[in-house]
């Protein structure tokens, strides 16, 4: 169990791994997420499916390489193994129709079955739009998609999206180097506006979450969002994971990971978020370090009196 079948470099340092892990993949549903260790010692991190095969039993996720567990991540080849996989976990997008996986989901303000909605995606948050668009497809829903990044090159699941009967497909870049240039905010806004869409969905940062489903709501359509607070144990018990909605503690984990935007407390949201940045950008430029050591262990790069000679000094290098 857990092999990595899989990996492909969608972009540089934005990484797909597909896993084999048919109990988990034969149960999950869009919107859930599972947590995983990559060794002994290592940290519990949330993942969100992007993908799955309940015939071929593997599961697929994406990440970006940010810290010192996605950089280890990022490390492993195919035919490696992950340590630890738990899931799924957290409740469905949408209420499941099969009995024999009965589930919690959530009904939609505003959204009658076979009506118009919304999906939003903002970077590595359109691995999580897609199969909840997916889902809203299958279920008889007209789907609208956007889909945004900085660059052409943060674009991920462009293909995937098309081949989805959509209501219509909007693309955003920073730059303009792909789609139409700007936020997603943009279209989202026409959309809404024109009384087009009767839902929105929004996965992405929260501060991109913020701004877009503040949009939604302005034009008067509800809005969803998928949260990601900090996570340790993904079941409930830990409490890392609580949120405020509507003034009430909530749990991600168990409660979520979509709530509605309007109650939302996003100033907290962001806040938690930030409580130890600075101690995983030490954690990661310590194991960069410890790579870069193992890298060349035979050579003298890292001997001091080399490192000096080369105009090495105490901070960095030398100008």
């Amino acid at each position: 169990m857990n092999e990595i079948i899989e990996k492909r470099m969608l972009s540089e340092g934005v990484i797909q791994l597909t896993v084999y892990e048919p109990r988990i993949a034969a149960k999950c549903q869009a919107g859930q997420f599972f947590m995983l260790r990559v060794t002994d010692r290592g940290e519990r991190v949330p993942f969100t499916f992007s993908d799955w095969s309940r015939e071929e039993g593997w599961i697929r996720f994406i990440f970006m390489v940010v810290g010192k567990t996605t950089s280890l991540l990022s490390e492993l080849a195919a035919g490696d193994y992950i340590k630890d996989l738990a899931g799924p976990l957290g409740r469905p997008s949408l209420r499941s129709h099969d009995t024999r996986r009965p589930s919690w989901g959530n009904d939609f303000e505003g959204l009658q079955q076979g009506g118009s909605v919304v999906v939003v995606g903002g970077g590595v948050g359109t691995a999580v739009a897609f199969p909840v668009a997916r889902a809203l497809c299958e279920e008889g829903y007209q789907v609208h998609v956007i889909t945004g990044a900085r660059t052409a090159e943060l674009l991920i699941l462009e293909e995937e999206l098309r081949a989805l009967p959509l209501a219509s497909l909007s693309i955003m870049t920073d730059d303009g180097s792909a789609g139409s240039k700007g936020l997603v905010t943009a279209p989202l806004k026409e959309l809404c506006s024109s009384r087009s869409v009767s839902h929105a969905i929004i996965v992405g940062p929260a501060i991109m979450m913020k701004f877009a489903a503040g949009t939604a709501l302005d034009a008067g359509v509800p809005a969803t969002v998928s949260l990601n607070p900090l996570m340790i144990d993904g079941t409930g018990m830990c409490g890392a994971c609580r949120v405020s909605i509507d003034g009430a503690t909530k749990f991600a984990c168990v409660d979520g990971p979509d709530f509605s935007a309007a109650s939302v407390d996003w100033a907290e949201l962001m806040s938690r978020q930030r409580s130890y940045i600075d101690d995983e950008r030490e954690s990661h430029a310590a194991h960069q370090r410890h790579v870069q050591e193992r890298e060349h262990e035979n050579c003298d790069c890292f001997d001091e009196s080399s490192l000096w000679a080369r105009g090495f000094k105490k901070g960095g290098w030398a100008t």
